[in-house]
């Protein structure tokens, strides 16, 4: 039987650990509901026990400093397949906003593929906005993970403050937990690009509340440059400090 992963530290006062209680379960929910501005539940309280009780993920970071222990950011993920291997398929990842520059996302990111590595799972799967600059950047050009797919509308009508009124196109993203799984060839970052590339706007969060029309111009615009593009059998090989998608066909050329 695999044991649980000891508590992984992130700094002097902020460490991740799994999440079994009930009582803490609750506090994952709250933590969601405040990143992404909603009164509704992002995930019930019973779903998160049953996810980690059948084998599911289910981790916090916690801020551990001299006025107690207080949960800064929380991840849950279920089990899945990816191109016929097992994964852990990671559905939302939260972090509170004035701890999102202090490395708990990226040690969430690892904890997980630890967590999988350990239980002899092949990849960590995931979806974001591809409308997200810096989302983008880190899971590409950071994490070093795969675009598998674009999917038009992947969740339909979403209600909570960060992406209501717009259609919720995303890319799912596919991260090898072992360096035995082939790496698809990268440039590095600040290099000369020789592939098409597709940009993104500045901030869509800010532009979806000040200019929603600009903000779903830009929805069809990446629909069609890069959507359509990696349907056809394009690739993304890297993403632009300029905020741009790189992408190349399956022969290596520009896409």
């Amino acid at each position: 039987m695999v044991g649980e992963l000891a508590p992984t530290p992130v700094s002097a006062h902020v460490t991740i650990r799994p999440i079994v209680a009930p009582t803490e379960l609750v506090g994952v929910n709250a933590l969601f509901q405040q990143i992404w501005g909603t009164s509704e539940p992002i995930v019930q309280v019973d779903l998160l026990r049953a996810i980690g009780y059948t084998g599911g993920y289910v981790a916090g970071a916690y801020d551990t400093g001299p006025n107690g222990e207080h949960l800064v950011g929380a991840s849950f993920g279920f089990l899945a397949d990816h191109d016929g291997e097992r994964a852990l398929h990671s559905h939302i990842t939260g972090i509170l906003p004035g701890v999102q520059h202090a490395g708990v996302g990226r040690a969430l990111k690892d904890h997980q593929r630890a967590w999988a590595a350990e239980r002899g799972i092949a990849w960590i799967t995931w979806t974001f906005d591809p409308l997200v600059r810096r989302n983008a950047w880190f899971n590409i050009e950071v994490l070093g993970a795969h675009v598998a797919e674009y999917v038009v509308d992947f969740y339909g009508e979403m209600h909570d403050s960060v992406n209501t009124g717009m259609a919720s196109d995303r890319l799912v993203m596919a991260w090898p937990t072992s360096e035995r799984i082939e790496r698809i060839e990268r440039i590095e970052p600040g290099t000369l690009r020789s592939g098409v590339e597709v940009p993104t706007p500045d901030d869509i969060v800010v532009l979806r509340r000040t200019d929603p029309t600009a903000a779903d111009e830009w929805r069809l615009r990446l629909r069609s440059e890069l959507g359509d593009r990696l349907t056809a059998g394009a690739r993304v090989t890297g993403f632009t400090r300029a905020g741009a998608y790189v992408l190349t066909d399956v022969a290596g050329g520009p896409a």
